[in-house]
């Protein structure tokens, strides 16, 4: 056959793309997407959990008189608490 037959037209070269294409780019985009998801869920839970860990033991320790020595050691009267400082705004959730 000869080499001229086997030409496509310009036209029709580019109409449609391959399909194997598409679906190496979607799936490229599905597998970053489920990564990052996975990653955000597993850091959302352990943090998560430590939180409540450390909630549970500072709840243990946070009595009265564990209170008022905590006050005036760190003079929150004179300059406030700092745990709701700029500097504590992890905690500030709660």
């Amino acid at each position: 056959m000869h080499a001229a037959a086997r030409v496509q037209p310009a036209t029709q070269l580019h109409a449609l793309p391959k399909s194997g294409a598409v679906a190496s780019k979607a799936l490229s985009i599905l597998a970053t997407a489920a990564s990052a998801f996975a990653v955000i869920s597993y850091v959302t839970y352990t943090l998560n959990k430590d939180s409540s860990e450390m909630d549970r033991i500072f709840a243990q320790q946070n009595t009265p008189e564990v209170e008022a020595a905590r006050k005036r050691d760190l003079l929150v009267d004179t300059y406030g608490d700092p745990r709701n400082s700029l500097m504590n705004i992890l905690g500030w959730s709660k």
